[in-house]
């Protein structure tokens, strides 16, 4: 089949599969009732997906191999804490880093230099329904996502980031087939900011070679050229959340996929229950990245599979880190969605050097 016929097909599935879900909403038992032709439909659109994806290496389930120790964390230290250093970083914003940079006491979190940190990064009792044994998870909120202080009335984002690349001195090549799991738990909707829009991502920091823009000269002769370099990217899931106004039995929230070859967010599968999820990223060393999610705590499993792609049309050759995003409206007034994350981790099924690791489980 032609490529621009199943790019066609494709549009109109996604449309028939928005059609078919919104309407259902979430009840109040935060349960959506699943009917047969949209899950036909979403099989055909992720079926679709993948086809855009052709000649990709098998992909790896995120958990598969080692369990990389010393990095990302469990959060069971009832001493955990956090510095923020305030006011946060807003870079990406008016090019203010506001340094020292935010930092988890046991070095394992820090402040994103772009975006800065969220304004409530606490531990919380594990909620119900968690890892078996867990009894410590981290709380992230955040009401001013923009400048401190400033209000905005403009939706940003804050970036939590994972130490993992200066924990352990380097950055890790795609051919040891990086993964990274978390568990997040998805408060009831009634507790949601009311606002449509992505609240929280979970993403990967990757690296490649592209052309990239280089200043040279200086004063009044400086110019800005474009020359092969390193390339940063960042790949990942957003929740994605649909407000219906003031009826918020017909709300809804779906995995929002970033991204494909043109750097385009895609819709993934439809969120039909609040509570804990765990959701997992791979890149296999094609330079595929591979994006798995299921509902529960469980370890995820091929049945968990969403999509692979080569997100900006780039092929990763380094893994660098992992964070979550918090976002909100940037009002003043509302705060975004309290999501709350749990033992996120890193691993390796081809590690190349020896490192404190452990098979890979998700048991305590």
């Amino acid at each position: 089949m032609h490529v621009g016929c199943v790019c066609e097909i494709f549009q109109k599935l996604n449309g028939l599969f928005c059609w078919l879900t919104e309407p259902q909403g979430m009840d109040r038992n935060m349960r959506i009732t699943n009917i047969r032709i949209a899950s036909t439909v979403a099989m055909l659109l992720w079926g679709g997906t993948a086809m855009q994806s052709a000649h990709a290496q098998r992909a790896v389930v995120p958990g598969t191999g080692t369990e990389i120790v010393g990095v990302a964390d469990d959060f069971e230290d009832p001493n955990w804490n956090y510095v923020p250093n305030d006011p946060k970083s807003t870079e990406d914003i008016d090019e203010n880093q506001r340094s020292p940079m935010g930092r988890s006491t046991n070095g394992r979190w820090y402040e994103g230099i772009k975006r800065g940190h969220p304004d409530i990064v606490q531990r919380v009792r594990t909620p119900s329904g968690g890892l078996p044994g867990s009894e410590g998870a981290l709380l992230l909120r955040s009401r001013f996502t923009g400048i401190p202080g400033r209000p905005s009335g403009t939706m940003h984002q804050d970036d939590f980031v994972a130490n993992v690349q200066y924990r352990l001195k380097r950055r890790v090549d795609v051919s040891e087939v990086p993964s990274v799991t978390t568990r997040v738990f998805l408060p009831p909707v009634a507790q949601w900011e009311n606002r449509s829009g992505p609240h929280f991502g979970f993403r990967l920091a990757l690296e490649t070679t592209a052309m990239v823009d280089k200043e040279i000269g200086i004063g009044i002769f400086k110019r800005t050229v474009e020359e092969m370099g390193n390339e940063v990217y960042w790949p990942g899931m957003f929740i994605e959340f649909e407000s219906q106004g003031g009826n918020r039995e017909n709300d809804y929230a779906y995995l929002r996929i970033r991204s494909n070859r043109r750097g385009g967010d895609f819709r993934g599968p439809q969120i039909t229950t609040t509570g804990w999820w765990t959701l997992g990223m791979s890149v296999t060393p094609d330079g595929m990245v591979h994006y798995y999610a299921s509902e529960g705590v469980d370890d995820l499993t091929e049945d968990d599979y969403i999509t692979s792609q080569f997100p900006y049309d780039y092929r990763a050759e380094r893994f660098r880190t992992f964070f979550y995003n918090i976002c909100s409206a940037d009002d003043g007034h509302r705060w975004s969605t309290s999501f709350i994350v749990d033992d996120p981790k890193v691993y390796l099924l081809r590690p190349k050097q020896q490192m404190a690791s452990r098979p890979s489980s998700s048991r305590r």
